[in-house]
């Protein structure tokens, strides 16, 4: 059976640090792995990008089809992102550009890479520019972790820092409307896909991580300490409401147009402050218990011959 035509482009790409042949040779290209909106299975496309300072932008063109492309559709529903561009490989937070600055990018991209205006004109969609960001907050640094107290705290800075960014942005958009006396359209009333991206990743995130220790980490402990019985279940009690409060924000970006920002940021508050407390109190209970535990855990020992 001959092997498919993006296939083909990806095993040649990784084979070769990030260069193939063809009527790719010479260009820019990159592979996106996303997670399927419905099946939830990766799926790996080749892509060619253009830079715009240090982000890579990737182009919903799909030659001009009256369709955005299926990854289009993947990253709305899974923001998080995985490129591979040369010989690296990253995470990243894809997010499509907006008003303005989405015409700006297309300039951009056309001028460098011109095929894209007759790709546009051939279509009465909009062709989504996608900028790929950096998943990680702002300000964002991995540090050296080597017990499992360590790696919770990792964690849940990571929440936070996650969870105070989605807040400042929110933040800036309601400031941005109320500072706007013109000229120009002020700030779009919905929330806008830079947040809905973020605050999206950040509760895939979260809803992972209570969702580990759940089945993991809490179990595991247990067995040890029976005496903390009562702290489980009282975290436990947590993780549920923190996540019908996730829950409930997601709903509400299901449809980023139709979103009620006054409502989503009133909800925004509600979670952080049970977020917020429930980390506190995980880490009052738990810490001293992981503390001695070195991370990551030691390879088993293979049964003796």
């Amino acid at each position: 059976m001959p092997i498919p035509f993006n296939q083909s482009v990806i095993d040649e790409f990784r084979a070769n640090g990030g260069k193939v042949g063809g009527p790719f040779e010479g260009g820019d290209l990159l592979l996106l792995t996303t997670t399927g909106a419905r099946s939830g299975k990766e799926t790996t496309t080749p892509l060619g990008y253009v830079r715009h300072g240090g982000t890579l932008l990737v182009v919903g063109s799909n030659l001009g089809a009256p369709k955005h492309p299926d990854w289009y559709h993947n990253l709305l529903a899974h923001p998080v992102v995985r490129v591979e561009a040369g010989t690296r490989t990253f995470e990243a937070l894809a997010v499509p550009a907006e008003g303005e600055r989405r015409g700006e990018l297309f300039e951009h991209v056309v001028r460098t890479s011109p095929g894209y205006a007759a790709h546009q004109a051939a279509t009465t969609r909009l062709l989504p520019v996608v900028a790929l960001e950096r998943a990680e907050p702002d300000g964002w640094e991995p540090r050296e972790v080597t017990t499992l107290a360590g790696k919770l705290m990792e964690v849940h800075t990571w929440l936070r820092d996650q969870l105070r960014q989605v807040r400042e942005e929110v933040a800036a958009h309601f400031a941005a409307r109320a500072a706007h006396r013109g000229p120009g359209a002020p700030p779009a009333p919905g929330l806008g896909l830079q947040i809905r991206q973020r605050c999206l990743a950040f509760c895939r995130t979260l809803e992972f991580h209570h969702t580990s220790e759940d089945a993991h980490l809490f179990p595991g402990i247990a067995r040890y300490h029976p005496e903390l019985a009562a702290t489980f279940d009282r975290l436990a009690e947590e993780h549920r409401t923190v996540a019908r409060l996730q829950g409930e924000l997601v709903t509400l970006l299901a449809d980023i147009a139709a979103a009620d920002p006054e409502r989503f940021r009133a909800e925004l508050d509600r979670m952080s402050t049970e977020l917020n407390a429930h980390l506190d109190h995980e880490e009052e209970q738990l810490l001293p218990l992981l503390a001695g535990i070195p991370w990551p855990p030691a390879p088993p020992v293979p049964p003796a011959p």
